[in-house]
């Protein structure tokens, strides 16, 4: 049997004679209309008198692309103080940090793909969990991102803000890309867009291996299909999409550092080679857009599958002796369905232009299977508790901006939500229940100036997050079989920003902010249980900085900065720190390069040292990675090497603090940090050829 490894050289080979037939000018006339060109600068474009607020912003693909990056989650690391790491197999969601907050895989940030929804309510690994390991970075033409939730039309799970992939309506060529790498990394892309019919078909096919420089194999394989028809006049732009995503892997899982410092493992070592799991997730989308004079209407509708087995085993013999050991297993299955619908009026009045949006979001989630199961060597041998969930929500907002003055714009806003649980249960029917919960959230921003192409701003909200349908009615605990206190099933936060958004030096944007977030009850993820449960009411303040230079077109600069105070509002003892709420993160790089000739990059990430446990007393020490680009294009083609951790340092993706029983230990448990560590400087050479 051919090895998964080779598949895409495989794959070039039988694809190779369709693009060299594609450069011959027989097809010229069977080629797409080429699109118009679009430019979208990015983070250094102008957004003044657009922006509300001043860490409202977007990412180009072209600044995207520039990134040497070594996982697709990391595209969020665009967003200034956003983290994206991993504490597992590469098949997974990655961990998220922001603002503070130890996202868990995606809980209180919000991540669309165009009108769809990424993050799943009631997941079996963590609620809001977000795998975006379906997304191919070449059809990304922009990512927009927001932060704080003063924004009327995110609802459930953003409270520290939302991120929206915009993709590509079309490519302008096709692209063949193939990368190889140590560690046994390899990836191959085909896409194009063909004329079909009255619209536009584009067409992609992504595969990846990697092994990565783990003791235990990663064996990652990652399939990711892509179709979209496009159609678009003078009036309407239609997109009709496909996207299919299927992973499997196996996982070397955070280990204790003990294990490391005692001999028993290597740092690239394991203690379970078992953990591992499997993923998919295919979804067919719709969105409309129609603009008629000076109304726009968008709608949306999207249904999807998706379906993951997850094994994980962080206690290793904490609560079953050795050879049962504490491995689990994590199941999800479900369907997902929703649909959105807003439009905009502008009309004059007071000399101004002035806005109103009206909007409806609606969304369910039918879930069957979900379980939660202990296993050895991935053998079930006791089922903790299996659950149907069927979950619906339905949202209206409205905002209206609003111009007395041209100095001045004020923007209220107000969100209404209504979700309904309903959770059916086999093993313990008395967790089973229906329940149906709704909230209205006022938002208000306002902006002023500009003044000297500066704009002062001030945004405040209400917003909240939604906890685990399987809390929500729970009775029982499924693991002791004792009493266990059901969680709310909404939870109010509270937000407050104030920021300047600066380009009074040519070619130079520079954007402060000022912000406070307070939460009713904290979602702590819980190292042993490998998931989210809910805490003590929190507070969050922060600052954030971010400076964007392009003094010429073929140069970009960027930096920024954040700082963040986070504490728990415990009263035994008071002013609790927040476990894994990072104090301090620094992201800053360098891009070179025109459309062609020699181009590069180089960036840099830190976190710093950040609590590990409410009294501060054990903290993760810092961690700093420095990535790399270089390389040469032609119009047609282009040829790339990354170096990836370019200075090799030997720092963590994550550190928990947790207690775990080792093999040979006697016990009681020992608390200890539990590592994931950065994986070793690597080289990667990347060739594309565009038709």
């Amino acid at each position: 049997m051919l090895s998964r490894r080779f598949l895409p050289l495989f794959i070039t080979a039988l694809l190779l004679p369709g693009f060299i037939q594609a450069q011959t000018p027989l097809k010229t006339e069977e080629l797409p209309t080429e699109l118009g060109e679009i430019i979208i600068e990015g983070k250094a474009e102008s957004l003044i008198g657009i922006a509300t607020s001043a860490s409202k912003g977007q990412t180009s693909m072209k600044e995207l692309l520039a990134r040497p990056f070594s996982r697709r989650g990391e595209l969020l690391e665009s967003i200034p103080g956003f983290i994206a790491t991993q504490h597992s197999g590469d098949g997974k969601a990655n961990q998220y940090f922001l603002r503070g907050m130890n996202l868990d895989h995606g809980t209180d940030f919000g991540i669309y793909v165009d009108g769809m929804p990424v993050n799943l309510r009631n997941h079996a690994h963590g609620q809001g969990y977000a795998d975006t390991n379906f997304v191919i970075p070449e059809l990304v033409g922009e990512l927009e991102y927001w932060k704080g939730n003063y924004f009327a039309q995110h609802g459930d799970l953003s409270s520290t803000g939302a991120a929206r992939f915009k993709l590509l309506d079309a490519l302008p060529q096709g692209i063949l890309s193939t990368t190889w790498g140590e560690y046994e990394y390899s990836r191959t892309l085909i896409a194009d867009t063909i004329q079909a019919g009255a619209g536009q078909l584009t067409v992609a096919l992504e595969h990846q291996f990697y092994n990565g420089p783990w003791d235990l194999k990663s064996d990652a394989t990652r399939w990711n299909g892509f179709l979209r028809w496009h159609w678009e006049d003078g009036t309407d732009k239609i997109n009709v999409t496909f996207m299919g995503y299927k992973g499997d892997w196996m996982s070397t899982d955070q280990v204790p550092q003990r294990a490391i410092d005692t001999g028993l493992i290597g740092r690239y070592g394991n203690l379970d080679p078992t953990d591992g799991g499997n993923s998919q997730r295919h979804s067919l989308s719709f969105d409309w857009v129609r603009n008629e004079g000076r109304t726009t209407t968008r709608a949306s509708a999207y249904a999807g599958y998706y379906d993951l087995d997850l094994f994980s085993n962080f206690t290793f013999f904490k609560d079953n002796a050795a050879p049962v050991g504490d491995q689990f297993e994590q199941r999800d299955h479900r369907w997902f369905f929703g649909a959105e619908l807003a439009r905009d009026w502008h009309f004059d009045a007071l000399g101004q232009e002035q806005r109103i949006t009206i909007g409806m979001q609606l969304r369910t989630d039918v879930i069957t299977g979900l379980g939660l199961y202990n296993t050895t060597q991935r053998q079930r041998w006791k089922t903790i508790r299996e659950d149907d969930i069927t979950q619906s929500s339905y949202g209206l907002f409205a905002e209206l901006e609003f111009k007395p003055t041209t100095w001045l714009r004020i923007i209220p806003g107000v969100r209404g939500d209504l979700l309904q649980f309903n959770v059916q249960n086999s093993t313990l029917p008395e967790n089973a229940g229906s329940l149906s919960k709704g909230l209205v959230s006022p938002k208000l921003s306002m902006v002023f100036g500009p003044w000297a192409k500066t704009e002062f701003y001030l945004n405040g909200g209400m917003g909240f997050h939604s906890n685990d349908a399987r809390g929500v009615n729970i009775v029982t605990d499924p693991a002791t079989g004792g009493p266990a206190g059901r969680v709310d099933p909404l939870v109010r936060t509270y937000g407050l920003e104030f920021g300047i958004r600066n380009e009074s030096i040519p070619k130079l944007v520079n954007t402060l902010s000022f912000w406070f977030m307070r939460s009713d009850s904290e979602l702590i993820y819980v190292g042993d249980a490998g998931g989210s449960e809910p805490g003590p009411a929190s507070m969050r303040k922060g600052i954030e900085l971010a400076s964007y230079w392009r003094p010429e077109e073929w140069v970009m600069f960027d930096l920024e900065a954040t700082v963040t105070d986070a504490y728990l509002r415990a009263d035994d003892p008071p002013d609790q720190n927040i476990p894994n709420s990072l104090p301090y993160t620094f992201n800053a790089g360098l891009t070179l390069g025109g459309a062609e000739g020699f181009f590069g990059s180089v960036r840099g990430r830190y976190f710093g040292p950040s609590p590990l446990n409410e009294t501060n007393d054990v903290k993760a020490r810092e961690t700093f990675q420095m990535n790399a680009r270089v390389g040469y294009r032609r119009k047609s083609w282009e040829i790339a090497v990354d170096c990836l951790n370019l200075i090799n340092r030997s720092d963590n993706d994550i550190t928990y603090f947790y207690d775990s029983l080792l093999p040979g230990e006697v016990g009681p448990p020992v608390d200890d940090k539990s590592i994931h560590p950065i994986e070793p400087r690597m080289f990667r050479v990347s060739m594309t050829w565009r038709f």
